[in-house]
């Protein structure tokens, strides 16, 4: 019986070996949450908003990038590029969602798609290692996410009420949490050296556009061309 048509089940044991999982990288997490709350202190966001933005949105380095637009006094054409700007930081979470298709497909919408709520760079690639070795119980999809957004709303409202007390955050190198962060998900996931190229394309192009195309897009064409070069090799000659 292929993945498509098997059961989806859903237990509690998974929901916490999922969220258990997660626990190596909240440090990380709660490094990444005090500096996005510090800086939603500085533009004027209350604790309380500051974990509803959090609660809500649910997007790390959106809201980090949405924090860099913030103003006061907001127009049409000053919202319509802050929604353009989020929307293309989160683009890669559209190749994210495509990849657990095989796996969700038999759900029905209405349970689908409110699951993905939960969907994030760290527990997609922690339930994308345990669907390849065999894992098809979505409690640990669901318990890696609702973990791991608990730890970010609770993260983001400390760094609120710390405020300005946190000091920059290149002083103190949080700048290179994201980055550490995603390294350590992916290095799990290695499979061997067909895995390097589609890795090393994506890296190659984002960080080759991120000095010519301005703005953020360099984070969708680096995830595009990863994925395509990618696909082109795991198209085995037969």
């Amino acid at each position: 019986m292929d993945a498509q048509s098997s059961p989806i089940r859903f237990t509690r044991e998974a929901f916490f070996q999922g969220a258990r999982v997660m626990m190596p990288l909240m440090p990380g997490m709660w490094l990444f949450g005090l500096a996005f709350g510090a800086a939603s202190a500085q533009k004027g966001f209350s604790w309380l908003e500051a974990g509803l933005s959090s609660g809500l949105i649910f997007a790390g380095l959106a809201q980090m990038v949405a924090l860099e637009g913030w103003r006061q006094d907001w127009t049409v054409p000053s919202l319509l590029a802050l929604a353009v700007l989020t929307f293309t930081v989160n683009m890669r979470h559209l190749l994210m969602a495509a990849s657990m298709r095989p796996w969700f497909a038999p759900l029905p919408a209405w349970k689908s798609y409110p699951t993905l709520f939960f969907l994030a760079d760290n527990n997609w690639a922690a339930t994308m290692r345990y669907y390849s070795q065999g894992g098809r119980d979505a409690g640990f999809f669901v318990g890696s996410g609702a973990f791991t957004w608990l730890m970010w709303v609770l993260s983001s409202m400390a760094g609120q009420v710390i405020g300005g007390g946190l000091p920059d955050p290149k002083a103190v190198a949080i700048d290179l949490v994201v980055p550490a962060f995603f390294i350590a998900m992916l290095v799990p996931n290695w499979k061997g050296r067909r895995e390097a190229i589609g890795w090393g394309v994506a890296a190659v192009v984002s960080v080759g556009a991120s000095f010519i195309v301005p703005g953020w897009w360099f984070i969708f064409i680096g995830a595009v061309s990863g994925a395509v070069a990618g696909g082109f090799v795991d198209d085995k000659p037969r």
